[in-house]
């Protein structure tokens, strides 16, 4: 199978799959750009309430595929833009998303999994972050993120060691949520993703607009939560004990507020 992307949305739920069996599911420059467009269109999709992002067989992503990278199809684009690129879509995604890592997950793998809301991985996984063996800077925007998602230390251990932490060190220092028994991966992704997309839409989207650190936009949620009718449709759900009927759907991006 040629390298690409595959996706499918089923039952709520966009999986997008990184397929490059040869290298471990290494990202190539065409890889690369065509993230980015694949998003845009998953969130344009009113069906889809969540993203998981995965990789075919049995590890998460290599990285970076650095012989497509050393020459780039579009001329003067520099190798690291694509990803930081790919990143920043995948982190700009309006719906929650959630990484599912078994196997490698080193460099730009590492890169997209900290771009995701939240990362569950398989025991036995592997993470690092390592520019440093190849003598890289590491993205200004890549570096914040990873410090804001493990602290200052850790992200300093990992950049500047380049070094593989197992899942147990991973979930300790807050790189990854959770950490699953061999085998029980997909149904517990499965089992949660179901759940996210039973909760109110409303409140997902607001609160990952305000954890983005995005400011301004207030008012608007303030204006979604009166006229969504999912307030007052979560306090009957509550009272009647059953579950909610939520309704509300993004309907376009929120614009600051102007001075």
């Amino acid at each position: 199978m040629e390298p690409q992307l595959l996706h499918t949305v089923t039952d709520g739920t966009a999986h997008v799959v990184i397929h490059h069996a040869a290298k471990r599911n290494a990202m190539t420059a065409p890889m690369w750009r065509e993230l980015p467009p694949l998003l845009d269109r998953l969130a344009a999709d009113p069906a889809v309430r969540v993203l998981v992002l995965t990789g075919g067989g049995g590890t998460f992503c290599a990285g970076a595929d650095i012989s497509s990278l050393r020459d780039p199809a579009a001329p003067g684009e520099e190798p690291q833009a694509l990803a930081v690129r790919a990143e920043e879509a995948l982190a700009a995604f309006p719906r929650p998303t959630l990484a599912a890592v078994r196997g490698h997950c080193v460099g730009g793998g590492c890169q997209l999994a900290a771009a995701c809301d939240l990362r569950f991985a398989e025991e036995g996984a592997l993470f690092g972050v390592t520019p440093a063996r190849l003598g890289i800077v590491y993205p200004e925007s890549s570096t914040r993120r990873l410090v804001s998602l493990v602290g200052p230390a850790t992200a300093k251990y990992l950049l500047f060691s380049a070094e593989l932490i197992d899942t147990d060190r991973a979930l300790r220092t807050g790189l990854v949520d959770e950490v699953l028994p061999a085998g029980e991966l997909d149904k517990r992704v499965a089992e949660f993703t179901r759940l996210l997309v039973s909760r109110s839409a409303l409140t997902q989207a607001a609160a990952k607009e305000f954890a983005s650190g995005r400011t301004g936009t207030a008012p608007y949620w303030a204006a979604q939560a009166r006229g969504s009718g999912d307030t007052a449709e979560g306090a009957a759900a509550f009272l009647e004990r059953r579950e909610p009927r939520f309704t509300w759907t993004p309907r376009g991006t929120p614009a600051p507020d102007t001075p």
